[in-house]
């Protein structure tokens, strides 16, 4: 390939590996959408692309690896946040997993907005039903939330590292 086109094909390619990232990054806000997922692929078709050019090091395989690392345990430190929190305040599987199944079927037939909306007040009403008790469903529902914040905070923080490592990767 002449040289020109090498690095403009290149250019390309970073900048679409950047653009995936951002969006699996920003689609983080939406919980049933696997960002992190996303970026990892971004970061792998990346990696394969620049394997078959011969411009794969050591260092670049390493910080994949790490890019992976984090995306396993940004995948899997969402769900327990969530459900630790809910299983402080003794809420029983079934509900957590319910109001996680509405959540994700609304979002699925609706919008993920909607999906957002309709998982809490799905838990508030099953947890009203289950204790009979507005306050107690009232709080149960705030625990839900709160731990969805926590849980988001922390996979955003964890995307934002997935980016940092690949710029790092790219760019120097």
């Amino acid at each position: 390939m002449p040289p020109g086109l090498e690095s403009t094909a290149q250019v390309l390619l970073e900048t679409l590996t950047l653009f995936v990232l951002l969006v699996g990054l920003f689609g983080l806000i939406v919980p049933v959408f696997p960002g992190l997922t996303i970026m990892w692929l971004a970061a792998v078709v990346y990696a394969l692309i620049q394997n078959a050019r011969g411009l794969m090091d050591g260092w670049d395989w390493f910080l994949l690896v790490l890019m992976t690392l984090l995306m396993i345990t940004g995948n899997i430190v969402d769900n327990v946040i969530i459900a630790a929190k809910m299983r402080d305040k003794y809420v029983p599987w079934s509900s957590i997993i319910l109001s996680f199944a509405v959540g994700i079927v609304v979002s699925i037939f609706l919008t993920p907005i909607v999906g957002l909306i309709a998982s809490p007040l799905s838990l508030l009403v099953v947890e009203y039903i289950r204790v009979r008790d507005r306050s107690k469903a009232f709080d149960t529902t705030k625990a839900y939330i709160i731990s969805a914040g926590w849980a988001f905070l922390a996979r955003f923080t964890i995307g934002l590292a997935m980016v940092g490592l690949w710029m790092l990767w790219a760019w120097l």
